[in-house]
């Protein structure tokens, strides 16, 4: 009578009498640290130096630090900072009288150069390293090294089968060897045993995420250390150097080096922008392109290029973005005499909506005499449509194109203040020192214009003519050093992410030994780093395919031959029992993952 024997146990491996060799066939699953007993350190500078090493290298440490470091970023996107807009945090400053002491204490204005969010980052830097230079060794020897041999007592692990056969015990064992490595598992004999494991790439994923995110984290220090990033507004058939004193604002991180900006220039040939004119999207941009022409270095070849949106010009290490767009009215002023002080000037005005309604400031600083022959300077408020609604609309553009363009300007005269010494915005007027000129019923004295109209101003203080429109386009010149660096830490972090997430670390074990009646028994056996590993079902895919070729032999001489004998169950829990009324519970690894 043939018998087919196989047991299964849900509860954990012992490590007392015949199974205290458990704990080494678990052993190494992790490049973990081991927990050590809790208690206080030893006495002295050298126990508090080593415990403080320990809880700064932990995993629980590393997520409270990438905590903090994110809860620490929200007040850089919240509150205006001096590095990024000055103009926004002061203008903060002197909106919010309470706050804003507290705010330059705590270091809010300046989040990402504080002392205390360095602190974070640099603690989470060494935190990351501390980890994974040892557990880097620690994995180069795992894959050195060889799985371990089978414990005495393979019923006692959380998969097992059995069976007897009439092959012999090295054939067995040959054939699993065999079978294991062809299943990509590490597999050698140990004794009257075949030891296996698979799933390395699991430690490996875990290291490449840790590693990952140190490049990221160095890739981002280096980046915003060195950086450079300036905007220049460029009328059609202007220029642009790349030197520090053509930007309209510039900033930079704290060891850039103005030296260091890479030698190119180019010019605006023109802009073109077509719009959406019909449906929902009515005015949306079709079309949004600037036509430049550009060199490389002082004596480089120059070049064409068409940027657009998300294709900017790269330059050596810079990229040259466009960003905005707008229109600069063309104006002719003439004095009190009639001669000229501001011939065919372009003056660019900043939009205001998406249909480029525009505003800014016109500014006559040299040349002007008024009436009486005195020289002062004139000032005007000027608001552009590119689509003037009509007599009665508001004084909103209804379309971003140049189909019915109209300028209106209201003037004053007196002191700029440009030359107090102190900078002001081309785009506003400071009336500090400037006076309204008035219209018949002592009003401010202002006036639509359309192409070719012209202003008179009062008591033949001179004229304003509208002789056209020049458009101009807004770009953005960045340096991201490391951004190549950071991209791949990323992609590297999610993939090894990934890795330790889903692939699993098992050991399976195949013992083929001969009986007392001269009858080889065969034993299997896996074990899994987590409760997730499906040990069991591929233990019985494995038990399967070797039974093939050692198939169950009859326990007594009498017994009828069964060439069709039933193929050992895959190996899983018999939770009905009163021996084992637990779940499957796989031998836990020396510690956590980091």
């Amino acid at each position: 009578m043939s018998t087919t024997s196989r047991t299964t146990s849900g509860r954990p491996p012992r490590a007392d009498g015949d199974d205290q060799d458990l704990g080494a066939a678990g052993s190494q699953l992790s490049t973990a640290p081991q927990e050590e007993a809790p208690g206080l350190p030893s006495l002295g500078a050298i126990g508090w130096v080593r415990w403080f090493w320990r809880q700064l290298t932990s995993m629980r440490v590393a997520l409270l630090l990438l905590l903090l470091l994110s809860l620490g970023a929200i007040p850089g996107s919240l509150i205006p900072q001096d590095g990024i807009d000055a103009a926004k945090a002061e203008e903060f400053r002197q909106s919010h009288d309470i706050l804003a002491p507290v705010y330059d204490k705590l270091g809010l204005f300046h989040v990402y150069s504080s002392v205390w969010f360095s602190a974070i980052y640099i603690l989470l830097f060494v935190s990351l390293i501390g980890c994974i230079v040892p557990r880097t060794w620690q994995f180069v020897g795992q894959l050195r090294g060889r799985p371990p041999g089978a414990p005495r007592r393979l019923n006692r692990l959380p998969a097992y089968t059995t069976w007897r056969t009439g092959a012999e015990p090295e054939e067995i064992r040959e054939a699993a060897r065999a079978l294991l490595k062809k299943r990509h598992f590490r597999a050698h004999t140990v004794g009257d045993a075949v030891a296996a494991e698979k799933g390395y790439l699991r430690e490996a994923g875990n290291l490449a995420f840790h590693i990952a995110l140190i490049v990221m984290l160095v890739a981002f220090a280096w980046g915003q250390l060195f950086k450079y990033e300036g905007n220049k507004l460029i009328l059609e058939g202007d220029g642009f150097s790349n030197t520090l004193t053509q930007y309209d604002d510039f900033k930079s991180g704290n060891l850039f080096d103005q030296d260091q900006l890479d030698p190119f220039s180019f010019s605006l040939k023109d802009f073109r922008g077509t719009y959406e004119p019909t449906g929902p999207n009515r005015g949306t941009p079709r079309v949004y392109e600037a036509r430049v022409s550009y060199s490389e270095g002082a004596y480089g070849a120059e070049k064409t290029k068409t940027i657009e949106v998300n294709q900017p010009l790269e330059v050596d290490g810079s990229k040259v973005y466009l960003v905005s767009h707008g229109y600069a009215p063309v104006l002719t002023v003439k004095d009190a005499k009639g001669d000229v002080v501001m011939d065919k000037e372009a003056v660019a005005l900043l939009p205001l909506d998406s249909n480029v309604t525009s505003s800014g400031a016109v500014k006559v600083m040299d040349g002007y005499r008024n009436a009486k022959g005195e020289k002062e300077q004139l000032g005007f408020n000027a608001f552009f449509l590119p689509t003037y609604g009509g007599k009665g609309s508001t004084m909103l553009s209804t379309f971003p194109a140049l189909m019915n363009p109209m300028l209106a300007l209201s003037a004053y005269h007196g002191d700029l203040g440009v030359d107090a010494g102190f900078p002001q915005s081309i785009y506003q007027l400071d009336k500090t020192n400037l006076k309204e000129f008035k219209d018949s019923d002592g009003k401010l004295f202002k006036k639509q214009l359309k192409v070719g109209e012209t202003m008179p101003l009062p008591n033949g203080a001179g004229s304003v003519t509208f002789d056209g429109i020049q458009e101009w386009a807004g770009f953005q010149v960045t340096q991201q050093p490391a951004s190549g660096w950071a991209l791949g830490g990323a992609v590297v972090a999610v993939l090894g992410l990934a890795g330790s997430l889903f692939i699993q670390r098992r050991r399976v074990w195949v013992r083929a030994v001969r009986g007392t009646d001269g009858v080889t028994v065969v034993e299997m056996a896996g074990l899994g780093r987590s409760e997730s590993a499906k040990v069991p079902e591929e233990l019985g895919d494995l038990a399967g395919i070797l039974y093939e070729q050692a198939p169950e032999t009859p326990d007594t001489p009498d017994a009828p031959d069964t060439p069709d004998a039933p193929k050992p169950d895959a190996p899983k829990n018999d939770d009905a029992t009163p021996d084992s009324p637990d779940t499957t519970h796989v031998v836990p690894a020396e510690g956590a993952e980091k």
